[in-house]
């Protein structure tokens, strides 16, 4: 009874361990939660929402600063031919030190001063609309990483599918060969066939078992590729799901790609905006209060003061034509980037689609065979049991027919790959 017990907590963990299936959904989720390049896209994001809200309050908010000087400018006086040391001066004529005039014998300053920008809409609207643009950028270029991770994806799943079924192949030749050893094993005994007949089958029906444990190794290799592209830490053994992609509508006009270069030409207008800013006029409202003397401080010394700083920019060797045509380069850089991909995009896509119509005749023909090679199996094995084929015969149909099986699968794994490759471009 133990003894059951332990057998069946095995096969329940192997059921865990082994047993798991996984589709090509479950992998895409892996591959953009853990993608480097989404996650820094939205913390892009994030960082714009957070110098939306400094220079929000650069441009809105009044910025209050503690002032303090301290400025000793001491003399030796030698008035009434004598040598004196004052730290401030007395009136002396004739001394060493800082001409008067110019330190005040010194400074005590000890004020709080306050400035608050004027007038700051049409430069705050610039900088709202350039963070606008730019968190649109990086939405899109998420956007796109979700496409490219789609596709990438999408065809280390294609290769991790054709080696299980390359696999189940020559798993399926071996469970047949093993059923045709038996019955030649019988025609053996019974002295139809020689036991040299027998020792061929046993070693075909070894090399498909061989041919499926190497297949066997390539899905795992797969697999492992596949959880690395996905950034999935995982050993587990997981079978995977059978998918098949079809071809979605064609995006002549509206083909998301675009977007980007449609973002980037809003940012170069917005930047030229932006940059217009510096040529309006700036004024600024100031004010302090607290103490602001020279010689010795006294208390009678305490004010304040307040006034307005005004900045216009008149003259600068033309920087702002220089922006503009700047800016007009980089429109046309755009728009012919923007041209030539339009050109390359359909170009791709009637490339696939070409190559798909021919894969398509392809698989018509293979399956044709095949349904020929069926016939065939089922009358040379009746005929193998009869004693009335050679062996050696029923062996190159048994390789005829594996090599058939293996050439319609990886026509319709290329269809597949194609199709997969299609849809990036119809995006």
């Amino acid at each position: 009874m133990r003894n059951i017990f332990i057998l069946l907590i095995w096969l329940f963990s192997s059921g865990i361990l082994f047993g798991q299936s996984r589709d090509l959904t479950y992998y895409l989720q892996q591959a953009n939660k853990n993608s480097p390049l989404i996650n820094k896209s939205e913390n892009a994001n994030k960082l714009l929402k957070l110098d939306k809200q400094q220079v929000d309050a650069i441009l809105t908010k009044p910025v209050v600063n503690i002032e303090a000087n301290l400025l000793f400018a001491p003399i030796i006086a030698h008035d009434n031919n004598s040598n004196r040391f004052q730290w401030v001066s007395k009136g002396a004529d004739d001394y060493t030190g800082y001409d008067l005039a110019v330190s005040d014998g010194g400074q005590y300053q000890a004020v709080v001063s306050v400035q608050q920008p004027l007038f700051t809409k049409p430069i705050s609207k610039a900088y709202t609309q350039k963070n606008s643009i730019a968190t649109e950028r990086n939405s899109n270029a998420i956007e796109l990483t979700h496409h490219e991770l789609e596709q990438l994806v999408s065809y280390q799943y294609l290769l991790c599918l054709k080696a299980k079924q390359q696999r189940n192949i020559s798993k399926r030749l071996t469970a047949d060969m093993e059923e045709q050893l038996k019955t030649m094993e019988k025609l053996v005994k019974h002295g139809i066939y020689k036991q040299t007949d027998l020792m061929i089958l046993q070693i075909e029906t070894e090399n498909y078992n061989l041919e499926y444990q190497n297949y066997r190794s390539d899905y795992l290799n797969a697999l492992a590729d596949l959880n690395l592209v996905c950034g999935i830490n995982d050993t587990v053994i997981t079978a995977i799901e059978d998918t098949s992609f079809t071809l979605k509508p064609d995006t002549v006009h509206d083909s998301r790609f675009l977007k980007k270069y449609e973002l980037d030409s809003m940012n170069i207008a917005t930047n030229r905006l932006l940059f217009d800013q510096k040529y309006k006029p700036r004024v600024n409202l100031f004010a302090t209060a607290g103490m602001n003397a020279v010689y010795l401080p006294s208390f009678n010394r305490f004010g304040f003061s307040t006034g307005i700083n005004f900045t216009w920019n008149i003259f600068d060797g033309h920087q702002k034509q220089i922006q503009y045509n700047k800016s007009l380069v980089a429109l046309q850089t755009l728009e012919f980037e923007k041209s030539n991909f339009i050109r390359k995009n359909q170009i791709n896509k009637n490339k696939y689609l070409t190559r798909i119509k021919s894969v398509d005749t392809k698989i018509k023909i293979v399956e044709n065979q095949l349904a020929q090679y069926e016939k065939l199996w089922t009358l040379y094995s009746y005929e193998l049991s009869q004693a009335q084929v050679s062996v050696m015969d029923f062996k190159n149909l048994i390789r005829d027919i594996a090599a058939k099986q293996q050439e319609n699968l990886m026509l319709n794994m290329e269809k597949q790959v194609l199709i997969n490759s299609f849809n990036y471009w119809n995006f």
